[in-house]
Order: C-alpha cells, then sequence, then structure tokens
C-alpha cells in the first residue's frame, strides 16, 4: 500500500473550526467565481455554484467556500484545468472511478490564503452528476432556517468532538444530511409545488 501524498495528508490533518456566519462569503464566491472564469477557457465550464455551508445566510460553517463547477469531462479537468490551476497554487485532488481502474470520478482543488490556511474548495462536476443534489441540500437549509440552525449546532457540536479528524467530523454529519436530503426531495416531489 502506497503512502498518501504529502498534500493529501496535510487536508486530512487540517483542524476543523466552524465560525459564525460571515456576510463577505457571498463576494468571496463571486470572486472566485470570476477569477475561475478568467483562468481557464471558456470552453471548459459551465455554471459555478456557491454550495455548502458557507451558501446559507446565517449558519455557522467552516470558513471555506464551496464551489460546485461544471466542466466537459474528468478528462478536461486531468489535462487542462488541473495543470493550470496547479500552477498558480491550487492543490489538486481526486477520487478514482474505481479502485485500480483508469478514470476519476470526481475532481476537487483546495485554494489557500497567503498563510496557507484554506479558503476555497472547488469541486468539479459533470452535468450529469449525481453530486449535483448537493445543490437541493443547499435550497433546503435556505428555506428552512430551523433546519439551518440545528445543522449549525450539530456541526458546532462535532467540531468540539472531533477537532484534528476531518473524516469523523464528516462521517458525524452522514445521518442529519441524509434526513435533509428526503425531506428536500419530497418537499420537490410534492405535487402542489410551483
Amino acid at each position: 500500500m502506497s503512502a498518501k501524498p504529502r498534500h493529501v495528508q496535510r487536508a486530512l490533518q487540517e483542524r476543523v473550526e466552524i465560525v459564525p456566519y460571515d456576510p463577505a462569503w457571498p463576494a468571496r464566491f463571486e470572486e472566485e467565481a470570476a477569477r475561475l472564469r478568467a483562468q481557464l477557457p471558456a470552453e471548459l465550464i459551465g455554471r459555478i455554484e456557491h454550495f455548502g455551508s458557507t451558501a446559507v445566510p446565517g449558519l455557522a460553517a467552516k470558513p471555506i467556500i464551496d464551489m460546485l463547477v461544471e466542466v466537459r469531462s474528468m478528462a478536461d479537468v486531468v489535462q487542462r484545468i488541473a495543470p493550470e490551476l496547479k500552477r498558480q497554487g491550487y492543490e489538486f485532488f481526486w477520487r478514482d472511478r474505481e479502485r485500480g481502474l483508469p478514470g476519476i470520478a470526481y475532481a476537487w482543488f483546495i485554494r489557500r490564503d497567503a498563510a496557507g490556511r484554506r479558503t476555497h474548495h472547488i469541486h468539479c462536476l459533470e452535468p450529469g452528476s449525481s453530486e449535483w443534489a448537493r445543490l437541493l441540500f443547499r435550497d433546503y437549509l435556505r428555506a428552512h432556517p430551523e433546519a439551518a440552525c440545528e445543522y449549525g449546532a450539530l456541526k458546532q457540536r462535532i467540531a468540539a468532538e472531533h477537532p484534528d479528524d476531518r473524516v469523523a467530523y464528516a462521517k458525524a454529519k452522514t445521518r442529519f444530511v441524509r434526513t435533509v436530503m428526503e425531506a428536500a426531495r419530497r418537499e420537490l416531489s410534492r405535487p402542489d409545488r410551483t
């Protein structure tokens, strides 16, 4: 078994910190979206969405802007997008389609500030990816402030329990996320929805 690359080890070991909502987060998303559109060939990317907790007004979050970027293909990410963003200091991560087989199923980047703190997570998705469903979670929390408040309290508790274990932190949120996604899908499928 090979050791994880250094940037992967670093990312896994970074402390989980939840901070109060910052009204500057939407502007930080817009600035990064504009930066990406200026840096990357227009034919390679489509829509860019702000998602995750920083996209929900009033919600406490890790101070990292999560973004979904539509790409034509994972091949474009590997061959053209990753080399350009890596030249500019972004860290490149990916998940294999299947262990031991060629092909990337999911790709993302971390952007850091001059002090080395994460500022943005840029997730690249093909148009048909099931990962676009993450927008349902965002939209549900935006429409249901009580659920957003409950989620914020849960994240603060979990971050206090697992401040140095990002994997445990993520796993501890799974049940809540699943419950909200089920509620969002039910709401979306209601016949009276306009």
